[in-house]
């Protein structure tokens, strides 16, 4: 399942899933089986890309849930090796945006067969028939083979439970989309020989360990049987097979044989990283490993070394850090981590501030403690030249904020590219550099009342744009470390804007706000209101402040 973030991949996952009768039927349809992690519940996004399968007349048929934000194409690009074709979701009212051609490019390119499924079609003001034209062209325009051009397209709401081959005539259910998945998909050759199995893909137990995760391409593999461990470098390594499993409805079953074209899951093999094979012990070959795009953001993580170091996590060493990170980068494709200029600090690559942000708050959750730097841009030199990363950003707006949104964008560097009407809304195409992306979105919705709809996806290297103004206001600083008191804020209220609340444990030297004026001012907000024993009626007034001004990334 590919597609742009929130257009319903993971509701048609679900109802495949209900069609199949895996679950009960729930009397909340609202919760969704596989956003199984708390932060994709929060978040309403795909994180991780899940498998489950579906058995339809008499076929099984495999489904990998994957995320539609480009930040997370490392996990896009590490599972379209096991699929066979791709369902395209795209939105009857919005069309083709960005990240529905980022992940549909990479399916294109490893010759996949598509079907078009375009979803929400029971939205007012939608545009099915334009939208399917949209697909054809964006599908030409990225090269794709005539046989690829020529896709199935099937219409429907996921979230009301029923798809159709035309969309003014709704069903009751989703059988047609699973009959084209039938006679549309191909089945997995079946090529004999020796076993070839590459690891697209990897789980943890408690009890048994690491789990690889791939599909077998060429042979079988039968438990209790030896087999080669094809690493990088040509480096190979003997082990032998425990426990094979495959993917049944939403968990998995034990088998003892496992067929070529199978996704299947292997316990026993130690030491392997994802794009390793899986092969003959006589004879090993190696498959191409998985390819993936190289990060275009860096961050500094290391250890909290303020003065309330050790209150909020349990792990606080570098050496926690480390196994952390170590840990994060067996699973995670998109990410590099190199040490720091310290021994307790990391840099750490990734592809955006989406990807690191929800590495940070994971690992904060976990209960680790750590600072974070400024995210950096990634810089090459290009045939001498300083190059950027530049990105493809559109914004949807009501018309009256158009002028507030180009002005916003074209202040970061962003050039305007293509601007059409939408119904009441206008969509702003810009190509802008990734530096300009941070911090972009909030003051998008802020000068929009919160109306505007912001996607990007990263596309190529270009010559570096220039700078880019930075915010010219100073910070408000912390002269004592005590308990921050509201009559004190409220004194200073016309100083800048808080990033504490009333009763907040602060410290000497710690950022409280952002000051009006230039240069940083140094306040003291530990400063309780004398008391004296001359009282008058109403002389305390009542404080009201306006609530923190919290950064979010």
């Amino acid at each position: 399942m590919v597609a742009h973030v929130d257009h319903g991949k993971t509701t048609l996952v679900d109802r495949m899933i209900y069609q199949a009768n895996l679950v009960r039927q729930p009397e909340n349809l609202g919760q969704l089986i596989l956003d199984n992690n708390d932060l994709e519940r929060e978040r309403g996004i795909t994180i991780l890309a899940k498998n489950v399968s579906v058995i339809y007349k008499g076929v099984k048929i495999n489904i990998i849930d994957t995320p539609g934000h480009s930040d997370f194409g490392g996990e896009v690009e590490r599972v379209l090796n096991m699929a066979d074709g791709v369902l395209l979701l795209v939105d009857a009212f919005e069309g083709c945006m960005p990240q529905t051609r980022f992940v549909l490019q990479k399916a294109l390119q490893m010759g996949k067969k598509p079907i078009v499924v375009i979803n929400k079609v029971d939205k007012p003001n939608c545009r099915p028939d334009e939208v399917q034209e949209e697909v054809f062209d964006l599908m030409f325009n990225l090269d794709a083979t005539e046989d690829q051009l020529d896709f199935k397209t099937i219409f429907g709401s996921a979230k009301q439970g029923w798809m159709s081959e035309d969309w003014k005539k709704p069903t009751d259910n989703i059988t047609p989309l699973l009959d084209a998945i039938l006679s549309e998909i191909p089945a997995p050759a079946v090529v004999e020989g020796t076993p070839q199995m590459l690891i697209s893909s990897l789980e943890y137990s408690p009890y048994v360990g690491r789990i690889a995760v791939g599909k077998v391409t060429r042979g079988s593999l039968t438990s209790g049987q030896s087999v080669s461990l094809c690493k990088r470098y040509d480096e190979v390594q003997k082990h032998k097979i425990k426990q094979l499993m495959t993917f049944e409805g939403l968990g998995k079953t034990n088998v003892d044989k496992v067929e070529c074209g199978d996704i299947c899951a292997v316990v026993g093999i130690e030491g392997f990283e994802i794009g390793d094979t899986i092969a003959d012990p006589e004879n090993p070959e190696a498959l191409p490993p998985i390819a993936v795009d190289e990060p275009t953001m860096s961050m500094l993580f290391t250890i909290n070394n303020s003065p309330f170091f050790g209150r909020d996590g349990k792990y606080v060493t570098s050496r926690h850090l480390k196994d952390r990170l170590d840990r994060e980068l067996e699973k995670n494709l998109a990410l590099r981590v190199k040490p720091g200029l310290s021994a307790d600090s990391f840099v750490v690559y990734g592809r955006g501030v989406l990807h690191l942000s929800v590495l940070i708050e994971t690992m904060r959750r976990e209960g680790f403690e750590l600072q974070v730097g400024q995210p950096k841009v990634l810089d090459k030199t290009i045939n001498g030249q300083r190059c950027e990363p530049i990105e493809d950003l559109s914004i949807e707006v009501p018309e009256e904020f158009v002028g507030a949104a180009i002005e916003i964008a074209t202040r970061r560097k962003g050039a305007l590219v293509r601007m059409e009407p939408r119904g009441d809304r206008t969509l702003l195409e810009f190509e802008i550099p990734t530096r300009g992306l941070m911090g972009l979105r909030s003051n998008l919705l802020t000068a929009t009342q919160g109306e505007a709809i912001v996607a990007h996806r990263y596309k190529e290297y270009q010559p570096y744009k220039g700078e880019i103004e930075h915010r010219n206001n100073g910070s408000l600083v912390s002269l004592e470390t005590g308990e921050a008191i509201a009559y004190s804020m409220n004194k200073l209220l016309d100083r800048g804007r808080f990033f504490v609340e009333p009763g907040e444990e602060i410290y000497a030297g710690q950022v409280l706000g952002e000051h009006t004026r230039e240069r940083d001012l140094n306040i003291n907000i530990c400063k309780t209101k004398k008391l004296s024993n001359v009282r008058a009626a109403g002389s305390d007034e009542k404080i009201i402040l306006p609530p923190c001004n919290q950064v979010q990334p």
